[in-house]
């Protein structure tokens, strides 16, 4: 009988007809040297609209045993981490993008760490190969900023490359919200946790699938849906503002009843009523995130739906 513990790895695809089958040779080798495990592929055809979902189907003579999980439409990768999580039957899983910038190999290391009792390891980024530099300094920026509004430290400069063991599997499943975000949600989850350091490689092929406005949006839903404080933040800035408007009322009173250099100041006045409505603007746009995301939860849809699942190469 064979005992050996089952690691799946769990691949969210979109469009990656151009890189899959290099993916899929590189996880095949590092799997092949590692065999004192089984292991199982999980692949989320995230609503690809390439040749991603026929060039899987095609695949035959796979060492591995492959799940494919097709969604009915693209229902973005945070979502497709997670069926990938409700469909694994591993004591552990890998997560990696089929883009090869996080390299399979560093699964070695995880395994080791896991072997040590962590129950997550998660690949810490050290040097980003070929990323602009809007691209770096905005991730700089977004982690640390996510850090100083949440309540729970999230590690600087990782992704959703990593190891995660069976119970944290188990525990993700017991969270309700529709509006993932798996690195927050796993760092909150606790357990025993340590990095990986690695170096991110480019693309191997194709674009980048995190256009601006995706990245925009990833880093709004981030912030929003982990973390009040922006919340308390607006109303810190109310209480400020409102202070200094009672102060400011009050020299202008003074001015005008005790003085005689009192002189209209229309420049000052718009000013004023620019920066304060600009400022209002802003918190009343932050205040319809929340109620956005309030919106969406209490509707309870699915987070996913899969037009098909496939068991190939079965084992």
């Amino acid at each position: 009988m064979n005992n050996k513990k089952i690691i799946s790895w769990i691949v969210p695809c979109f469009n990656e007809e151009k890189v899959i089958l290099e993916t899929l040779k590189r996880i095949r080798e590092v799997s092949i040297k590692l065999n004192k495990f089984n292991w199982e592929l999980i692949l989320i055809n995230d609503g690809s609209k390439d040749n991603t979902k026929k060039i899987i189907k095609e695949i035959k003579n796979y060492p591995l045993k492959i799940v494919l999980l097709s969604f009915s439409r693209n229902f973005g990768h945070q979502q497709a981490v997670q069926a990938g999580l409700d469909n694994c039957s591993g004591s552990a899983s890998i997560i990696i993008d089929a883009d090869l910038q996080d390299p399979p190999e560093i699964a070695k290391l995880m395994i080791e760490k896991w072997e040590k009792g962590y129950q997550v390891v998660y690949g810490q980024r050290t040097i980003r190969r070929k990323e602009n530099f809007f691209k770096k300094f905005s991730a700089f920026i977004f982690y640390r900023l996510l850090n100083f509004f949440s309540g729970v430290k999230i590690p600087l400069d990782t992704g959703d490359f990593r190891l995660i063991d069976r119970t944290v599997i188990d525990a993700l499943k017991n969270f309700p919200e529709k509006g993932r975000f798996m690195r927050g949600l796993i760092a909150w989850i606790g357990f025993n946790q340590i990095s990986v350091k690695y170096v991110r490689d480019p693309r191997f092929a194709g674009a980048t699938k995190y256009s601006l406005k995706k990245m925009l949006s990833f880093a709004i839903e981030g912030l929003t849906n982990f973390s009040r404080k922006p919340l308390r933040l607006a109303t810190f800035t109310g209480f400020v503002f409102s202070l200094f408007s009672f102060i400011g009322m009050v020299y202008v009173l003074y001015v005008r009843l005790f003085t005689q250099s009192w002189v209209a100041g229309w420049a000052a006045i718009c000013m004023t009523i620019l920066l304060s409505s600009g400022i209002q603007l802003i918190f009343i746009g932050l205040l319809g995130e929340y109620i956005g995301n309030i919106f969406f939860e209490t509707k309870n849809r699915p987070l996913y739906i899969i037009e098909e699942k496939l068991v190939i190469n079965e084992r």
